[in-house]
């Protein structure tokens, strides 16, 4: 729902500007618009400093000396050492493991660098992701230049130019990138006194250029590992006979040391007894292949086999049975986090009882999640309640499953991960834990995920990217997804069609809506063929056509097409069906667009009364008509109605949903774009802040609702007498929304129009001239001639004409446009009747003042009829009325009409309102002119 007016008041003629703001303009006078943030800044963090969450060293950690030296030694001659895992002379290691030591090897380094530093910076990332890195990039950047930047992408850069001017030693560790393209322009710069450790799973040529040494990490030598098993096994030494032997067996590889290390303390089982029971199980691993982009290792079903021993053993614990199954549910899932949450899930705790033929207890999954933990399967974080477990544990795990298990198990955890996603993601880290995981279950589960049908969490996924703002990535996949589904399940399958109808809504929220329409169009016929006419997708399918065309600019179309949509609906599903009474809230939101406000407001007034008689007070459908309906009231003037309900809706909303949920932010919008035309920008650009705020913490800088925020305030500080400003915003704001949006994108069109709109305000009109021009070009080529975006820039560009003293040609531009308006929108649309005021007004002021005082009068009475007495638009005409009457030759009638237009201001805006102000003004010069 969009809380902008349809259209702003029009200032009096005493400053000569009568424009409005519509669409994606701005007149001088009159902002409505959205909002601009400005980075915080703190002080800095005093030297030395070290961020990040640095691991733990290994518990029996043997220092090697070789691999150091070989990591100093690049150190010197280069600027970056990058860390990856090789086969060794005698048994070989997959190097993607991460099991060689590559991340303790640059943890002693670090330490002992940190040791040996005076005042310098050691940051530690976790860099499994660029997204990881950039954060961290951005937290650092925060504390040491003390500013906290909105988007973390600019906290990164601002993190790497502080490194190549800073004059402290400093050293940057990258541990575990996973791909190298990750780090693109995000390597830290060469500097006399820094140095970067970057552990790897990969051995690109990318991380062998641009003065970076590659460094290998071997397993443990034989002395090495036989030091570890003596270390780990101290307080057993009764354990440690056959350790030399079991070293060499174990590929003297430190995660396959440190597995059975566990497994014998666990059991209180030497080293010869585990290394007879290693022997007598690697027949059956013979079949174990690496990792796709694992390093060639022929070594790697060895850990396996530990891992298979720890499995039975943790199986074995009480409660017996449980962790098995869990381990089979999270190897299918993703191994860099799962939430917790999960196993507790009634999915996964009833395939624990059916297997198990126990109890369905969700304290079991906890206590067989301890099972793995001790066993070192997994590990736990209790605090943020995530589980991780080793990529190649995972693969030893899903590869030893039972013939048919995996599809059970892809299911299963689908079914679970839909059971604990939230209808409302306000956890960033979560949804996209959430989304990593659904992206995890369809690789691993391959054409299983596919039998018998799909499965919804991918689509809820696809959801959740297009909730947090993300539209484009979720149009991109819902294409893959699309083209998935349709491979697999044939393109008339009700899956394949519920894909399309995801991708073609998202396609239009990305920006493309004309698109959107053809998509829906499409899928309407094969959902007709398919399905039939009275099916419940058909119809939703129609809805989603309907809304699609009224939001590619023809709102007429998408009301006529929502009134057919709601004689279906009774008929198929009776009057007081949730379906029905959506089509009649989608009715009256597309007739109030189409140019009726006061039938939209008469429509939801109706529905609302039926909403309360069938739910709850409290119901959220029943809070959004209360929204939509204040929203078309202030449309049809009653500005002091629509806040009073805002103010109550808002109270509710927060009683309800409490302060965070999207909907009491989008109520908050509302009311704070709604009291700039009330009269009090300034009270506006104060509530804008405050929501842009909360915005940033709960939504994100990049999501459109924040962007849509920022463009509110910049235009209410517009209003509120700052349209330098305002500009200077738009400026900023524009280029955060062509990075998030592309710039074809309908909001990115706007934004153009509100930043030339506030140019012009700023006092170069000459400047909003050229920028329209510009503007009008790509709308005609994104959105065609007879689009009401396109329309309306035609209408703000011939009123910058007007403010930039060509009044000839301004008037000839609007003639164009009001026949254009009359054509495609009619009459009564409040857009035609703009355009005929602002005809009207560059008229009088070019020099007929007689000609405009004859339109306003023929423009009056419809506005009285369309908008209603107290509307700030008919008001407005009022004023323009009286003024040119005035000019005209009659200042005694501009006295007595503005007189009368002065009572009727002072009750509808109160006497502090700008336009009352402006009423006063020009009532007092013309008294002096009639000499009153």
């Amino acid at each position: 729902m969009n809380d902008r007016p349809d259209g702003p008041p029009r200032g009096g003629a005493a400053n000569h500007v009568a424009g409005d703001v519509f669409g994606n303009v701005v007149q001088a006078g009159v902002i409505h618009g959205d909002v601009n943030f400005h980075a915080s800044t703190r002080a800095g963090v005093a030297l030395p400093y070290r961020a990040g969450v640095v691991p733990q060293r290994a518990e029996a950690f043997q220092r090697r000396p070789d691999t150091v030296r070989a990591l100093e030694q690049a150190l010197e001659h280069g600027d970056a050492a990058v860390l990856t895992g090789r086969p060794g002379p005698h048994t070989g290691v997959v190097s993607g493991l991460g099991g060689a030591g590559k991340t303790q090897v640059a943890l002693d380094y670090a330490e002992r660098w940190w040791a040996a530093a005076e005042a310098g910076v050691w940051v530690w990332v976790t860099a499994a992701s660029r997204e990881a890195v950039v954060s961290s990039y951005a937290r650092a950047a925060a504390d040491l230049t003390g500013v906290e930047d909105p988007d973390p992408e600019q906290g990164a850069r601002r993190l790497l130019e502080w490194l190549a001017a800073a004059s402290a030693r400093w050293l940057i560790v990258l541990d575990d990138v996973q791909n190298p393209a990750d780090l693109r322009d995000l390597w830290p710069p060469a500097s006399a006194s820094g140095r970067v450790v970057v552990t790897t799973r990969r051995r690109d040529a990318a991380l062998r250029t641009q003065g970076r040494c590659l460094v290998e990490v071997d397993v443990f030598t034989g002395e090495e590992a036989a030091a570890y098993l003596r270390t780990a096994l101290a307080d057993q030494p009764h354990l440690v006979e056959g350790s030399a032997e079991l070293a060499v067996e174990l590929g003297c590889l430190p995660l396959a040391l440190a597995q059975a290390s566990a497994y014998m303390l666990d059991r209180d089982l030497s080293c010869a007894d585990y290394h007879s029971r290693w022997k007598d199980r690697r027949r059956r691993l013979t079949s174990l292949l690496p990792e796709p982009e694992g390093l060639p290792d022929d070594h790697r079903a060895t850990v396996a086999t530990t891992w298979s021993l720890s499995v039975e053993q943790a199986d074995r614990l009480e409660p017996a049975g449980v962790a098995g199954v869990l381990l089979e549910v999270a190897s299918v899932l993703d191994p860099n986090g799962i939430p917790s949450a999960l196993f507790s899930s009634s999915a996964v705790v009833q395939l624990v009882a059916a297997r198990t033929g126990g109890e369905a207890a969700s304290e079991l999954a906890r206590d067989g999640l301890g099972c793995l933990h001790r066993l070192n399967l997994i590990t736990r974080d209790l605090r943020q309640g995530i589980v991780r477990m080793h990529a190649m544990v995972q693969r030893a795990t899903r590869d030893a499953l039972p013939s048919g298990r995996r599809r059970d198990l892809v299911r299963t955890a689908a079914d679970a991960l839909l059971q604990i996603w939230p209808d409302d993601e306000r956890d960033a880290v979560l949804g996209q834990m959430l989304r990593a995981n659904a992206a995890a279950l369809a690789e691993t589960g391959g054409d299983r995920t596919w039998e018998p049908a799909g499965h919804e969490v991918f689509r809820r996924a696809g959801k959740s990217l297009g909730n947090i703002g993300l539209v484009t990535d979720a149009r991109e996949h819902f294409q893959r997804l699309c083209t998935t589904v349709t491979r697999q399940l044939g393109s008339d399958h009700p899956d394949t069609l519920t894909t399309r109808h995801s991708l073609a809504t998202w396609r239009g929220l990305a920006g493309d809506p004309a698109g959107a329409v053809s998509a829906f169009e499409e899928l309407l016929s094969d959902r007709l063929r398919v399905l039939g006419p009275d099916h419940p997708d058909t119809l939703n399918g129609s809805a989603a056509l309907a809304n699609s065309r009224g939001l590619a600019g023809d709102p007429a179309g998408a009301a006529a097409a929502s009134e057919e949509l709601l004689a279906s609906q009774l008929r198929v599903h009776g009057p007081e069906h949730p379906r029905t009474l959506a089509a009649r809230a989608a009715l009256a939101t597309w007739r109030g667009q189409a140019g009726d406000p006061a039938g939209a407001v008469s429509a939801l007034e109706e529905l609302l009364a039926d909403r309360l008689r069938l739910a709850s007070p409290d119901d959220s459908e029943t809070l959004t008509t209360r929204h939509n309906l204040a929203h078309y009231r202030a449309n049809a003037g009653d500005l002091a109605g629509a806040v009073s309900e805002f103010e109550e809706l808002l109270s509710d909303r927060l009683r309800v949903l409490g302060p965070d949920h999207p909907d009491t932010l989008t109520t908050r919008h509302g009311l704070a774009a709604w009291r700039v035309v009330a009269g009090d920008p300034a009270g506006a650009v104060v509530a804008f802040e405050e929501l842009l705020s909360d915005q940033l913490r709960v939504l994100g800088p990049d999501h459109p609702e924040t962007l849509r925020t920022r463009a509110a305030l910049a235009t209410s500080r517009g209003s509120a007498g700052d349209p330098a400003g305002a500009a200077a915003a738009f400026e900023e704001l524009l280029s955060d929304q062509l990075r998030v949006l592309g710039p074809d994108h309908p909001q990115i069109l706007d934004a153009r129009g509100v930043l030339a709109s506030s140019r012009g305000m700023a006092g170069d009109p000459a400047g909003a001239v050229v920028a329209f021009e510009e503007l009008l070009s790509d709308c005609l080529r994104v959105h065609g001639p007879d689009h009401p975006a396109t329309l309306s820039t035609r209408h703000n560009l011939a009123h910058s004409r007007g403010l930039a003293g060509d009044l000839a040609g301004a008037v000839s531009a609007l003639e164009e446009v009001l026949s254009d308006r009359l054509r495609v929108l009619g009459p009564d649309h409040s857009d035609t009747l703009v355009t005929r005021h602002q005809l009207a007004h560059f008229q009088g002021i070019g020099g007929d003042p007689a000609g405009a005082a004859v339109a306003f009068e023929e423009l009056l009475p419809d506005e009285l009829r369309v908008l209603g007495p107290d509307h700030p638009g008919t008001l407005i005409t009022r004023h323009e009325l009286a003024h040119f009457r005035g000019l005209a030759g009659d200042p005694v009638g501009a006295v007595s009409a503005l007189e009368e237009l002065l009572s009727d201001q002072l009750r509808v805006a109160g006497p502090g309102h700008p336009g009352t102000l402006a009423v006063w003004e020009n009532l007092a010069a013309w008294r002096d002119v009639a000499g009153e």
